[in-house]
């Protein structure tokens, strides 16, 4: 079984920024792909980023290139989301997913495994 765990999300003010990590644990990740999505309130979940752990290859939404970055640390089983030039529309609950799979995945579907989220609130 695989256990994800966010942390880092917060209050920001527009323009700011914020760093999310996701800690996994429960297997080696070498062979997964692990993404962060969003869920904007009143919305469905949308895609922000994914990453493969075993070569790093990634993908970003348009909505988020050039101001998020998405990493691993495998030997902290820990994924990241550098988030900058936060906008009041980043607004979401920030969930990590992962999957055994090839490719990198883009819909909430491709994903087995979620964590419980965490707030970030842009205020303009």
């Amino acid at each position: 079984q695989v256990q994800l765990v966010e942390s880092g999300g917060g209050l920001v003010q527009a323009g700011g920024s914020l760093r999310l990590s996701c800690a996994a644990s429960g297997r080696t990740f070498s062979n997964y792909v692990t993404g962060w999505f969003r869920q904007p309130p009143g919305a469905e979940r949308e895609f922000v980023a994914s990453i493969r752990w075993s070569g790093g290859s990634s993908s970003i939404a348009d909505s988020v290139k050039g101001r998020f970055t998405i990493s691993r640390d495998n030997a902290k089983n820990t994924m990241y989301l550098e988030m900058n030039s936060l906008k009041p529309d980043d607004t979401a609950v920030y969930y990590c997913a992962a999957t055994y799979t090839v490719g990198i995945p883009t819909t909430t579907r491709g994903y087995t495994y979620w964590g419980q989220g965490t707030q970030v609130t842009v205020s303009s």
